[in-house]
């Protein structure tokens, strides 16, 4: 078995779209980012390819790529996906926690788990979304922007999917 973490923030910017585990969430702001700015992916990412000693997101998808500019963050999800079947990874579960004073995103969360359990090719028992909130302390508490942590569990061997 192989564990991995994840970290990722972004500044709200005015207008622009809100999309957070690859679903979008009504708001006044979007997050300032060279792809979609979608936090919860670009954790997993990160912990995905960190469980499997791969790097992080940025090595993979760099912000200077022109390629990424503006990029649905559910395909770099997808290319991790494979470069973990490419190696005979297969994902126990994922837990993602995003921290955000606003919006509330309780209404979301089951939403973004079915988007990301397809793109990861398991079942969405395997796949946990939690929100949560700072009590208005720190970035994210003055409503400044939002962050999120993830946690993956890969196992050795077999298939990509039980």
């Amino acid at each position: 078995m192989r564990i991995g973490q994840g970290f990722d923030a972004h500044a709200f910017k005015e207008g622009g779209r809100l999309v957070l585990g690859g679903v979008e969430v009504p708001h006044t702001h979007g997050l300032e980012a060279h792809s979609d700015g979608d936090v919860a992916i670009h954790a997993l990412c990160d912990a995905l390819l960190g469980a499997a000693a791969l790097g992080d997101i940025g090595r993979h998808f760099p912000d200077s790529g022109a390629e990424f500019k503006g990029i649905d963050s559910r395909i770099l999800l997808r290319r991790v996906v494979q470069l973990l079947s490419l190696r005979g990874l297969r994902i126990g579960n994922v837990d993602l926690t995003l921290i955000a004073q606003v919006p509330k995103l309780a209404p979301y969360v089951e939403a973004m788990r079915a988007l990301l359990a397809s793109d990861l090719g398991v079942s969405v028992d395997r796949v946990s979304v939690k929100a949560t909130t700072t009590e208005r302390m720190g970035f994210t508490g003055r409503k400044e922007g939002i962050a999120a942590t993830a946690v993956a569990l890969l196992e050795e061997g077999g298939s990509l999917t039980s």
